[in-house]
């Protein structure tokens, strides 16, 4: 009997812990929504109510008509840079994995420990000459410099694509190579295939990155009209003294809601690939 009120009692805190840890999390959301349905009059009221006395979306009508903040052009923008990225992204990175998990060649565990460590490498650090180089070749003012890097691949996807191919059996390959597949055909076929939770791990995360991405839009870009959403909402934010926060609010929700519809579509998939990545191997 006290065994079972032992793990009731633990259980309760369990959930007592991830109610309050989960209600951390969605505050800060649910606060947006409220702002954002508030009018301007009432957003700077002391002491501030939680919820709106009479909501409205005045907020998102405005931004949608707002000179200062174009949210279709950004939108735009912000997804030819995240498609053109996540392309580039997922095969490099899925090539770069498959060639350390199965092919072996000289010297393949230093080059691997060395694309490591370029994770410690701060980005102030290398920020300096990354955009002398692309000044250099002519690209300051453009997308290239936020998108085409993307396309030699990115340490941490190798690595978590490299830990699922190495569970996956090498027998797969083996009996494939016996009935004259080639390597090449064995990374289409069978690798990629049964890999699709990795890369959608890997594809979430990246996309997540660039569409919340400042500081290279802010380095790279000079024109409004080639201005990201993160950007935008920058510019809406600094333009003048009087922040419209509903506005300003009204545009976070806006932005914040392709992320999560695309999280909860994918979400057995993500979560599928997150338990079965970086843990073997």
């Amino acid at each position: 009997m006290s065994i079972g009120r032992h793990r009731l009692g633990r259980s309760v805190a369990t959930y007592v812990v991830l109610i309050a840890v989960a209600t951390a999390f969605v505050l800060p959301l649910v606060w947006v929504l409220s702002v954002s349905l508030k009018p301007s009059e009432e957003v700077l009221q002391f002491p501030p109510r939680f919820f709106p006395q009479a909501p409205q979306t005045d907020a998102y009508k405005e931004v949608f008509r707002s000179e200062s903040f174009d949210f279709l052009l950004y939108a735009r923008n912000t997804l030819i840079i995240a498609a053109l990225s996540l392309v580039g992204m997922l095969l490099s990175s899925s090539i770069a994995a498959y060639g350390f998990a199965r092919i072996p060649f000289r010297g393949r565990g230093i080059m691997f420990a060395i694309c490591l460590a370029t994770m410690m490498v701060p980005f102030p650090v290398i920020m300096v000459p990354t955009y002398m180089i692309f000044k250099n070749l002519g690209w300051i003012g453009t997308f290239k410099p936020l998108w085409v890097p993307a396309w030699f691949g990115s340490a941490f996807n190798i690595f978590l694509l490299r830990q699922f191919f190495m569970a996956i059996p090498k027998e797969l390959e083996e009996s494939a190579m016996l009935d004259g597949c080639s390597r090449w055909g064995c990374f289409w076929r069978i690798i990629l295939p049964l890999s699709k939770p990795a890369l959608a791990v890997v594809a979430l995360f990246h996309f997540l990155t660039v569409w919340n991405d400042l500081i290279g839009p802010l380095i790279y870009l000079s024109h409004q009209s080639q201005f990201t959403l993160a950007q935008g909402l920058q510019f809406l934010q600094s333009r003048s003294g009087d922040t419209p926060w509903n506005q300003l609010m009204a545009a976070s929700a806006l932005i914040l809601a392709p992320i999560l519809v695309l999280f909860f579509i994918a979400q057995r998939t993500f979560i599928r690939g997150i338990t079965t990545t970086g843990i073997k191997g």
